[in-house]
């Protein structure tokens, strides 16, 4: 392999802008996709969450980046900073953005793509300032290891490729299932359109409705008003002393905080996080263990994230925790605390950040479905659950294959025919 600059196998390498913000022209009629260092990380990029106008192209110096431009973020808190991602349509990217269009007759983008991702922690090494941003010329000159052979890059990049269209297959069936559960459970449980005695929408087919005083709507004939804690226990948890480092364990009980959870975006189970407790630790700070099949809600820095233990574990006091009782089932009461977090989030309260504290989610109003109904939609979403479990571990297993064999593929320890 040759060691050889970025700048040497590309056609330019250029960074975006910002259009002034005060200028509406740059921003009505927006149609011009415009990418933000927040989007980087996931490999191609089809589309943007801000847009700007064909004015702000026109009157500024920003510059469309052409299809498998590659996008590196040389500005970003935490994990961002050093990310890298294939742009998969014509867009501009804000000054946060460093743009590379490889020159296909040199270098294959996706290899360098990969090649790239190996350079995570060595990119942000390049960091200067009291920031510790990147900057483009660093960037520039930045040296990639690469075969001689164009086709041996194309070969290295396809094996990772096909490992990357697998998870991605994978997590659009999964975003398939979660939308057909969920909207089963809004369908039944919100528009209250579940089927009646003669398989027809209730309240559509002019099922009676009774007047709640506690939840001042009305529900169908039969439900009642309630609380979460009707449905399920709703446990706290903490951090041991962080003094005693036998408190905590790479062996031990998983123990899960926001952190784990921002990291877990995208996925609806969990099974451990960056560290477990130890028994000592349990024990020093009264954690209780949570079963399998309990529902992890963060409520504070942030509220909202939720997941399902897919083992026993425990948390620290970030989070509030649903274990269900009464026969009530996860599903159920996974898409109930979903249905009233604007709620929740409203309910929260706090000085320096917003918490949300266990007597106020316990005492949060609901309306609860006849036990009938709920098994009847359990029975009808279990099996996405357990699809949506399986398709996560493989994605996972998929993930720790490609990561195993990147470092080793990109450094020829490794070979493909």
């Amino acid at each position: 392999m040759d060691s050889i600059a970025l700048k040497e196998i590309s056609n330019n390498i250029f960074s975006g802008l910002t259009p002034l913000r005060s200028n509406k022209d740059f921003w009505e009629d927006a149609s011009v996709p415009w990418l933000k260092t927040e989007q980087l990380g996931e490999k191609d990029i089809y589309d943007t969450t801000e847009k700007i106008s064909l004015k702000a192209l026109e009157g500024t110096s920003i510059k469309l980046c052409p299809i498998n431009t590659l996008s590196v973020a040389m500005y970003g808190e935490g994990r961002t900073r050093g990310s890298v991602s294939i742009i998969k349509k014509e867009m501009t990217t804000n000054q946060a953005c460093c743009n590379i269009s490889i020159d296909e007759e040199k270098a294959d983008y996706e290899f360098i793509y990969y090649y790239l991702k190996t350079q995570y922690h060595q990119l942000r090494n390049l960091s200067s300032g009291v920031r510790k941003n990147l900057n483009s010329n660093d960037i520039k000159n930045f040296e990639i290891r690469l075969p001689k052979e164009l086709k041996t890059q194309k070969k290295i990049a396809s094996t990772l490729s096909t490992i990357d269209k697998k998870i991605e297959l994978n997590n659009q069936i999964n975003q398939k299932l979660e939308s057909m559960a969920k909207t089963l459970y809004d369908y039944w449980f919100v528009q209250f359109d579940f089927p009646d005695v003669d398989g027809k929408p209730y309240k559509s087919s002019g099922g009676k409705m009774v007047y709640s005083e506690e939840l001042k709507r009305g529900i169908p004939e039969g439900w009642k008003s309630g609380k979460l804690e009707n449905m399920a226990l709703i446990i706290g948890g903490s951090t041991p002393s962080k003094a005693k480092s036998d408190n905590f364990s790479t062996v031990g009980t998983p123990w899960i905080t926001p952190k784990d959870l921002s990291l877990n975006v995208g996925n609806k189970f969990i099974t451990k996080g960056a560290i477990d407790v130890s028994d000592k630790g349990l024990k020093e700070s009264s954690l209780r263990k949570l079963s399998k099949g309990t529902i992890l809600l963060s409520t504070r820095a942030p509220i909202g994230y939720m997941a399902i233990a897919r083992d026993e574990m425990t948390t620290n006091q970030g989070f509030k925790s649903f274990v269900p009782k009464d026969n009530y089932s996860t599903e159920y009461i996974f898409y109930t605390i979903k249905s009233v977090m604007k709620l929740i989030e409203k309910n929260a309260s706090g000085s320096t950040f917003k918490e949300i504290s266990s007597s106020v989610l316990k005492s949060l109003e609901i309306s609860l479905a006849p036990m009938e109904l709920i098994n009847r939609y359990t029975n009808k979403v279990k099996p996405i659950f357990e699809r949506q479990d399986l398709l996560e571990i493989e994605n996972q297993k998929l993930t720790q294959l490609r990561d195993w064999l990147l470092p080793m593929l990109m450094n020829g320890q490794v070979g493909v025919k």
